[in-house]
């Protein structure tokens, strides 16, 4: 299969040129080890088909590839619904009940009163607080990344941040974090990853003992935040008023693991990816540079479209019905390919560009919409242009030396590892 190379225009630079797609099968860990290029030229031919293609031994699943399809079925939820889980393997119904269950992989009423109390204690004024706190967190990172000269990005730059800020909103004391960092790491260093026998035997992601530590640690500051309230988030849930209600201890330590897990893991990869790809595009770092106020928004938005830090979504279908030019009975499972909906040449012009002027650009980097769209889509953009804005002013002589290492994962485009320096040095 031939695939077309972006052609230039003013303000654009092509990436480099897609392999040809291979033979493909989503369901096989092994299409997960082929070189980025040549997964997304299979997805363009994907996307070609008249309708999603299932994959994997029965039931498998249904593969959405195009932008249109993705955000239909993320508005439909009567249709395809996020439980029992969005994540292969879905979680166990005992884990579910030892440790909460996520928002993620909820829906109807239970989902929205969850997400009504989370959204009602993000009050202005805490707001206010975190929009001042990501400026002098951002400062003091890459204020720090000068003075010590580090060589890998991400856990000296891309990893501290979104931790610290959401620390810091959450009101974790600092002698917890280092743990709790830790914590993070194991819970998510393998999912989507292809595992041997011994650790396929814990729970996905490593996560049994991550979460429970982590929900030691949270019901502990839930108890002493409801003795004397200190006006961080963790105080606004456990003390919300919503209809009567609020989380209690094994809610907010679901909702913690999701915000630490999803809200660090997501923002880190796009951080790390969008210095990757300002450094591997210089014209398009000029051009940032030269009105950082102008061009922010879209070089954010352009970042998280062009790196997808997560790949897939998984949903069940709940009723009968029609989507794509295909027809789905309840009980089977589709994938929601964002990575693949992202770079739709039927919505995106030259999609495999790194434009930053782009406009529209309506990306489903932060889901394709519907009662699951991200919660944390506005902080994610703070922190991104907040650290932007001191990198490039403060820092303007850093660029990466090399690619970046990228994990092998069907779930997360997750960078390991991204080794960086200084013109200066």
């Amino acid at each position: 299969m031939e695939v077309a190379v972006a052609r230039e225009t003013p303000g654009r630079v092509a990436s480099r040129p897609a392999a040809p797609a291979p033979e493909t099968d989503l369901s096989d860990p092994t299409f997960w080890r082929l070189p980025r290029p040549a997964r997304l030229a299979a997805f363009a031919e994907l996307r070609a088909r008249d309708a999603p293609v299932r994959f994997g031994e029965r039931p498998g699943f249904y593969a959405l590839v195009r932008h249109a399809d993705v955000a239909e079925a993320s508005r439909r939820p009567r249709d395809f619904t996020s439980a029992p889980g969005v994540t292969t393997p879905e979680p166990a119904p005992w884990a579910k009940a030892l440790f909460g269950n996520s928002m993620v992989n909820m829906d109807g009423p239970e989902h929205a009163t969850l997400r009504r109390i989370v959204a009602r204690s993000f009050t202005p004024r805490l707001l206010a607080a975190t929009e001042d706190n990501v400026r002098e967190v951002a400062g003091r990172i890459v204020g720090e990344m000068l003075a010590g000269r580090p060589r890998d990005f991400v856990p000296a730059v891309a990893s501290r941040m979104p931790f610290e800020v959401i620390c810091d909103l959450m009101g974790v004391p600092g002698e917890a974090r280092a743990e709790i960092a830790a914590r993070i790491d194991q819970a998510s260093e393998n999912v989507g990853v292809q595992r041997g026998l011994r650790s396929r035997l814990r729970m996905p992601g490593r996560g049994l003992r991550a979460l429970a530590h982590m929900q030691l640690v949270m019901a502990g500051l839930a108890r002493e935040r409801r003795r004397r309230p200190t006006g961080d988030l963790i105080s606004a849930l456990v003390c919300a008023d919503v209809d009567g209600q609020a989380l209690n201890s094994r809610q907010l330590g679901a909702f913690f693991s999701l915000l630490l897990v999803a809200g660090v893991e997501t923002t880190r990869n796009a951080i790390a990816h969008g210095l990757s790809l300002l450094s591997e595009h210089p014209e398009q770092r000029a051009l940032l540079e030269s009105d950082f106020d102008r061009y922010a928004d879209g070089a954010v938005e352009e970042i998280v479209r062009h790196s997808t830090p997560i790949i897939q979504f998984r949903r069940t279908v709940a009723a009968e019905c029609v989507l794509g030019g295909r027809g789905f009975r309840p009980g089977e499972k589709v994938v929601l390919f964002y990575a693949s909906a992202n770079r739709d040449e039927a919505v995106f012009e030259d999609p495999d560009v790194f434009d930053i002027t782009r406009s529209p650009n309506p990306h489903l980097g932060y889901g394709g919409g519907g009662p699951h769209y991200c919660l944390g889509a506005h902080l994610a953009r703070q922190e991104m242009k907040a650290l932007f804005h001191e990198l490039l002013t403060k820092a303007g002589g850093v660029r990466t030396v090399g690619a970046p290492c990228l994990v092998d994962s069907s779930f997360d485009n997750r960078v390991r590892s991204l080794p960086f320096a200084f013109e200066a040095s």
